[in-house]
C-alpha cells in the first residue's frame, strides 16, 4: 500500500525530531549543560542576586542540589523523578513552566533530554571552562599515524576517529599559495610566488614560504587590521561631531611592534601601562595611546562627570572583551546576570584607570577638527626616526671634517632633514596623575555619589593582586593579565590563540570569539586550546611561532571543500575536517585590487591614507561643517590599515564589505554577501581607476591574442589560467565593449582619462584600453577574486 505523501512527511519529520531530542552518549556539563542554563535560567536563577528568583541558584552547584526549606533540590544527582528543575520545564501548567511563558525562552526537546541525561549520569558538575586555567594533555596517540605533520593534527584526527570521519583531501598547490598568502600578509601572491612554490620539490618548501611571508612587513599590516578591530583604533572622536583626533602613530607602533615579533605580554604592557614603565621610552609611550582610543566628545556643553563615567565604562569593556574575552561591561548597573562579575569588580577595575589624564579636552569645547586631546606629543615614525639619525650621524662627520667637505653633499642631508622632520605627527598618550575618586555608581548612574569609593583590584573571584599593601597601578594590572603564574595570563593566552586560529582556519575552537562566559560556546576542542595557550605561553609569547605551528599542520592544508559525508555529518565543520572558504575583509578586497593593478604603495607606517569616496557623503557631519578631501598623490593608493576610519561616516567600501565602525570591540566581523558590494566593486572609484590601470597592463602584456591577454590577467588576479566558461564570457564581454566604444568614442575618452594615475598602455587605442578596463572590472568582481579558499 502506497502512503500518502503528506503522511511520509509527518513520519520522516516526527522521526527526526526522536533523533534530534535523543542525547549524545557522554554528556559534557561545560558544553551541553552550562550553555542551556545559561541562555534559559540564569537571568532568574544566576549570578545577580537582585534578580535572582525564587532564591535559587543554578549557576552554583552547592546551590542547584540543596534543598530550599522543604521545596527540595532542583538538582537530585541520578533522579530527574525528583528534580524540580525537570518537573518545572516538563509541566503542563503556565503557572508551573519554567521558563516562564512571557518570558520569551523556551526548552527544546533536545535541551530537556540533554538536562535529563545529565541528571541520570549524576549531574557531573564543572567549573565554567573559561575560569580553568589551561592543563597539559598527552598528544593523542593515533596508530600507525603517516598522515599527521604535527601535534595539532594528533588531536583533530582523535576526534574525527570518535565520529568515524574522514579529512577532506589536500588543497592543491596554487590554493594553498594564495590561502597562506592571504593569512599572513593580507595580500595575494604574485604569478612569479606561486611559480616558484610549483617548481620547489623540496621537503621544506612549504616552510621556506611560511617563513619568508612572516618576515615580510605586510606580516604586520595583515595583523595590525585585526587588532585595530579588537581595540577600537579610528581616527575620528566618534560622539557628537565625530572630529578626528590624533593617534595615528600608535597604528604603526603596532604595526612595528607585529612585525618585530614582540611578545605579547610586552605588547600588552606598553599599550595598557608603557607610560608607567621604569624608564619608559618613546615607543612606549606611543603605545601607551591605547588607553586614549575610546570614543570622546568634544561638545562644548558636556558634563565632566557624565563622560568620565562614560569613558571609563567603554575602557572597561573593550579591556575586559579583548584580554579575557569576558564582558565585564554587563556589570556596570547590576551583577552579572551570567558570569560571576559583581558590580564591585567593574568599579575597582576602574579604578585602575583613575590616574588617567584624559580630563582636558572637556574644558575646552573645541569643535574643530583636527581636535586636540591633551595629553598628546609630536612624533616621527620608527622609519623615519631611524632614517634621521644615520642622516644626522652623516652630517656630523661632514661637519667635523678637516676641512669640511662637500659644502653640497651637506646641503643635499640638511634639507633631507628638514623634509623628515615635517613629517612628524601628534599622538596621543597616557600621562599619569593623582588618581581621582572613583566610586561604585549605582544602577549605573552618574549623579548617584551614595556609593563607596572603590579601590584598584581585579575581580574577586579571580583572586588578589600579589602585592604589598601599596595602591595597585595600571602596570600591576597589565602584568596580572599576562602572569601564567600569579595571574591570568594562561586565560588571557588562550583567547588569544583562539583568535589566531580564527585568523588561519576561518572559526575559532570556541565559536564566540569574544565572550568566554556563560553566553558564550564552550569550545569544539578544549585539550587543543589548552595546548595551544600552553604552547603560546612558553614560547616567550611570540605570535609568528604559533601561526607557524598551524600552517605547518596538515589540517591547515585540507582543500576548504566539504565531502558528502561531511556536509551531512558536520555541516558547521566544528570537527576541523575540511578548512574554511570565506569571502575577504574588506581591506583585503581594496588591497587586492590595487596589488594586481600595480598601483599599490608599499610603504609601511606613516599619515592616514584618503582614498576616493562619494561626493557629498560628510554632507550631514557638523561642528564644524566640512569637505572630505581625498589625496592626489601616491597616499591615494596606500594599504587598507591606512585609510582614514571615520567612526559615523565609515568609508563606504568598507561599509559595503562588513567593516565595523570601531565603536567597540569586534573580534569577529559579520561576511554578508549582498548586491550592494557587487555594485561597490564594480563602481567606486578606486576600483573604477585600478581597472584602468590593470587594462593597461594586460594590453602591454607579452601576448598574441586576446584570449592569451586573458589568461595573463587571470595569473595576476587569481594565479591560474582562466577555464573555457570564464574566457567565453570575457571574450564577449570584450567585443561587446569594444563596439560600444567605437561608436562612442568621447565615452572611451572619459573612461580611460579620469584619476590622478599617469599609467597609459604604450600602443593601444583608448577604445582597446577602455574595452579592456570593463574587463578588468568584471574580474575584480568575481567570486572567486574575493574569497579565500
Amino acid at each position: 500500500m502506497r502512503l500518502p505523501f503528506a503522511f511520509l512527511v509527518l513520519l520522516v519529520s516526527f522521526a527526526a525530531q526522536r533523533a534530534i531530542a535523543a542525547p549524545p552518549a557522554a554528556i559534557d556539563f561545560n558544553r551541553d549543560i552550562r550553555p542551556i542554563l545559561a541562555d534559559k535560567c540564569f537571568a532568574c536563577h544566576g549570578p545577580d542576586a537582585d534578580s535572582r528568583e525564587a532564591e535559587l541558584r543554578l549557576d552554583v552547584e552547592s546551590a542547584a542540589r540543596s534543598d530550599r526549606d522543604g521545596a527540595g533540590a532542583a538538582v537530585v544527582p541520578g533522579d530527574p523523578a525528583k528534580s524540580s528543575i525537570i518537573e518545572r520545564i516538563e509541566s503542563k501548567d503556565a503557572e508551573e513552566l519554567m521558563p516562564p511563558p512571557d518570558s520569551g525562552k523556551k526548552l527544546s526537546r533536545d535541551e530537556i533530554a540533554r538536562l535529563r541525561a545529565w541528571i541520570e549520569a549524576g549531574a557531573p558538575w564543572s567549573k565554567h571552562w573559561a575560569y580553568v586555567p589551561p592543563k597539559a594533555t598527552p598528544t593523542p596517540e593515533i596508530p600507525n599515524d603517516t598522515w599527521s605533520t604535527n601535534w595539532i593534527d594528533r588531536y583533530l584526527m582523535a576526534r574525527w576517529r570518535q565520529a568515524e570521519l574522514k579529512p577532506a583531501g589536500n588543497a592543491d598547490r596554487v590554493t594553498l599559495m594564495r590561502r597562506i598568502t592571504f593569512d599572513l600578509t593580507g595580500l595575494p601572491p604574485t604569478p612569479e610566488d606561486v611559480q616558484a612554490f610549483l617548481n620547489d620539490r623540496r621537503p621544506d618548501a612549504w616552510t621556506r614560504v611560511i617563513d619568508r611571508l612572516l618576515s615580510s612587513e605586510a606580516y604586520g599590516e595583515r595583523m595590525a587590521s585585526y587588532w585595530l578591530d579588537l581595540v577600537r583604533y579610528a581616527n575620528t572622536v566618534g560622539y557628537h561631531g565625530d572630529q578626528e583626533h590624533a593617534i595615528s602613530p600608535y597604528r604603526d607602533w603596532v604595526i612595528d611592534a607585529l612585525n618585530a615579533d614582540m611578545p605579547f605580554d610586552q605588547f600588552t604592557k606598553d599599550q595598557l601601562a608603557g607610560d608607567l614603565a621604569p624608564g619608559a621610552t618613546l615607543d612606549q609611550f606611543i603605545a601607551s595611546g591605547y588607553n586614549r582610543l575610546l570614543q570622546t566628545s568634544h561638545e562644548g556643553g558636556v558634563q565632566k562627570k557624565e563622560y568620565l563615567a562614560i569613558y571609563a565604562a567603554d575602557r572597561m569593556r573593550n579591556l575586559s572583551a579583548v584580554w579575557l574575552g569576558a564582558t565585564l561591561g554587563c556589570a556596570q548597573c547590576h551583577d552579572h546576570k551570567y558570569d560571576p562579575y559583581t558590580m564591585r569588580d567593574f568599579y575597582s577595575m576602574i579604578a585602575f584607570f583613575a590616574d588617567l589624564d584624559e580630563a582636558r579636552h572637556l574644558g575646552h569645547g573645541v569643535d574643530r577638527t583636527p581636535t586636540v586631546r591633551e595629553p598628546e606629543i609630536v612624533v616621527l615614525s620608527r622609519h623615519d626616526r631611524e632614517q634621521l639619525a644615520d642622516l644626522r650621524q652623516r652630517l656630523r662627520q661632514l661637519r667635523q671634517a678637516e676641512p669640511p667637505r662637500d659644502a653640497r653633499q651637506i646641503e643635499q642631508i640638511e634639507q633631507t632633514i628638514d623634509e623628515i622632520s615635517s613629517r612628524a605627527r601628534r599622538t596621543m598618550i597616557s600621562i599619569s596623575i593623582a588618581p581621582r575618586t572613583i566610586r561604585l555608581l549605582p544602577r549605573g548612574n552618574w549623579l548617584d555619589d551614595s556609593g563607596p569609593v572603590m579601590e584598584p583590584a581585579i575581580p574577586e573571584f579571580l583572586g588578589r593582586l600579589p602585592i604589598d599593601g601599596r595602591r595597585p597601578t595600571r602596570l600591576d594590572l597589565a602584568e596580572w593579565l599576562v602572569d601564567p603564574h600569579d595571574g591570568v595570563g594562561l586565560l588571557t593566552a588562550r583567547v588569544m590563540v583562539n583568535r589566531l586560529w580564527y585568523l588561519m582556519f576561518g572559526e575559532g575552537l570556541a565559536r564566540d570569539l569574544s565572550d568566554f562566559g556563560g553566553q558564550g560556546e564552550a569550545p569544539d576542542h578544549p585539550e587543543l586550546l589548552d595546548r595551544l595557550a600552553i604552547a603560546f605561553v612558553r614560547g616567550g609569547w611570540k605570535i609568528k611561532p604559533v601561526l607557524r605551528l598551524m600552517a605547518q599542520s596538515h589540517a591547515y592544508r585540507l582543500s576548504s571543500t566539504p565531502t558528502a559525508e561531511q556536509t551531512q555529518q558536520d555541516p558547521d565543520n566544528r570537527l576541523f575536517a575540511h578548512q574554511t572558504s570565506f569571502r575577504l575583509p574588506a581591506e583585503m578586497v581594496r588591497d587586492q585590487v590595487l596589488f594586481v593593478s600595480g598601483l599599490l604603495v608599499r610603504d609601511v607606517g606613516g599619515d592616514t591614507s584618503h582614498p576616493y569616496q562619494p561626493a557629498g557623503y560628510y554632507r550631514h557631519l557638523n561642528f564644524p561643517k566640512r569637505k572630505y578631501r581625498a589625496d592626489a598623490d601616491r597616499d591615494q593608493w596606500r594599504r587598507g590599515v591606512y585609510v582614514h576610519w571615520q567612526r559615523q561616516f565609515l568609508h563606504p567600501m568598507f561599509k559595503a564589505f562588513d567593516a565595523p565602525s570601531r565603536e567597540e570591540c569586534t573580534a569577529r566581523r559579520p561576511r554578508s554577501n549582498t548586491p550592494l558590494a557587487a555594485l561597490v566593486l564594480l563602481n567606486d572609484p578606486s576600483t573604477v581607476e585600478a581597472s584602468r590601470v590593470f587594462a593597461a597592463r594586460i594590453v602591454d602584456a607579452t601576448a598574441s591574442s586576446d584570449r592569451e591577454r586573458i589568461d595573463w590577467a587571470f595569473r595576476q588576479l587569481l594565479s591560474r589560467r582562466a577555464d573555457d566558461r570564464e574566457r567565453q564570457l570575457l571574450e564577449e564581454l570584450l567585443h561587446a565593449s569594444k563596439k560600444y566604444f567605437e561608436q562612442h568614442p568621447a565615452d572611451a575618452k572619459k573612461r580611460v582619462s579620469a584619476g590622478i594615475s599617469k599609467v597609459r598602455p604604450r600602443h593601444a587605442s583608448e577604445t582597446v584600453w577602455a574595452a579592456w578596463s570593463e574587463v578588468a572590472r568584471a574580474m575584480f568582481n568575481l567570486g572567486a577574486a574575493v574569497t579565500r579558499y
